[in-house]
């Protein structure tokens, strides 16, 4: 039976679709994918994503336990920093990817909800005799993300450390409408982005203010829409234990002069291999879209296959990520996409497809 985050019937109540996803029932939209999507483009789109994983590591040995674990050079993070990383396995596969957050008195990572098991066994298994203590708060906590170009001015005075005085990957340990949270401005839809981290009783209230604020209730439809014209990799589908972080474009999130890591020695030869497929994006000359699966052609020879694809609302175009031999991944390339027996014509393009206009100061 799958979980229910504690906004649930805040979702019903508001006309939420309601799907299973990872093991959770999550509203995939509201009033329509197209009209949320288009919400957070332009003004501020509020998802629940309560349903990620949240987990608290302290002790002594946290620092060193987590430069064993991820790939990024955690001991860079200063106080109050959040950090991109992944945990890979020996062979260099990702097992996920997650943010970490260092505060004075500890961490924290988000792990995706269809990994929090894996990833909670995994780091348990690894932490061996360092003094590491590993929670979990996911239950306990929900979390808000608010994304868009109006999120500081919906967010303003909201908690009593001002979000919209953090900068970009930085969060702050606050209070909100009178309660302990952690307030973040990181995201995952290509816009200025707000997370407020929370006990999981106060999830209606504060979604209430921000709605009342302007903020538009967003599924998960609309959150994929907008990561892939963002060209953010999805796990399960950009992102998997077969594939590397180099191959999936991700190497500036892969620290190996830290010293050793898990993975670290299976990645430098991934580094020196260049025969293994990486990820591009595609710009389809019509309409129809380019599933997960449909074979990349290049003059009727599959050297690829397509991991998301969706008709972007923001650029009125069909995209598409996918994985393709090297020698045939330079921007440029025309290639074709077998959309079900019928090869469409494709460009490969620089990734994001969308780039944001800068912020300007607030």
């Amino acid at each position: 039976m799958a979980r229910h985050t504690s906004l649930f019937d805040w979702h019903l109540a508001r006309g939420g679709r309601m799907v299973e996803f990872a093991g959770w029932d999550m509203p995939v939209q509201y009033h329509g994918i197209v009209e949320e999507h288009r919400a957070v483009r332009t003004g501020a789109g509020l998802f629940d994503v309560s349903h990620m994983a949240r987990l608290s590591i302290g002790g002594p040995d946290a620092l060193a336990f987590l430069q064993y674990v991820l790939t990024c050079d955690a001991a860079a993070v200063k106080d109050w920093q959040a950090r991109y990383s992944l945990v890979c396995n020996e062979t260099g596969g990702v097992l996920d990817d997650v943010l970490i957050y260092r505060w004075p008195y500890g961490w924290s990572m988000v792990v995706n909800a269809s990994n929090r098991e894996k990833i909670v066994a995994w780091l348990a298994k690894h932490k061996g005799t360092r003094n590491v203590d590993i929670a979990d708060r996911t239950l306990e906590t929900c979390m808000i993300a608010v994304q868009g170009p109006r999120v500081v001015e919906i967010c303003r005075g909201l908690t009593d450390a001002d979000a919209g005085n953090l900068r970009y990957y930085h969060a702050a340990a606050t209070r909100c409408m009178g309660q302990q949270c952690v307030v973040s401005r990181t995201g995952y839809t290509g816009e200025d982005g707000i997370e407020i981290m929370i006990g999981a009783a106060y999830g209606v209230a504060l979604c209430d203010e921000l709605v009342r604020r302007g903020a538009v209730p967003c599924g998960l439809g609309a959150r994929d829409t907008l990561r892939l014209e963002a060209g953010m990799p999805l796990y399960g589908h950009e992102l998997m234990e077969n594939r590397d972080p180099l191959q999936a474009g991700l190497g500036r999130s892969v620290a190996f002069d830290k010293g050793d890591f898990i993975g670290r020695d299976a990645l430098l030869r991934c580094r020196e291999d260049k025969t293994s497929p990486v990820r591009v994006g595609l710009e389809l000359a019509g309409k129809r879209i380019a599933r997960e699966g449909c074979n990349v052609l290049q003059d009727g020879r599959p050297i690829g296959q397509v991991t998301s694809g969706t008709f972007a609302p923001t650029l009125e175009k069909a995209i598409a990520m996918a994985y393709v031999d090297p020698q045939s991944s330079s921007v440029g390339t025309a290639l074709q996409v077998d959309v079900r027996g019928k090869a469409e014509s494709a460009t490969i393009v620089r990734l994001p497809f969308y780039r944001r206009p800068k912020a300007t100061a607030s």
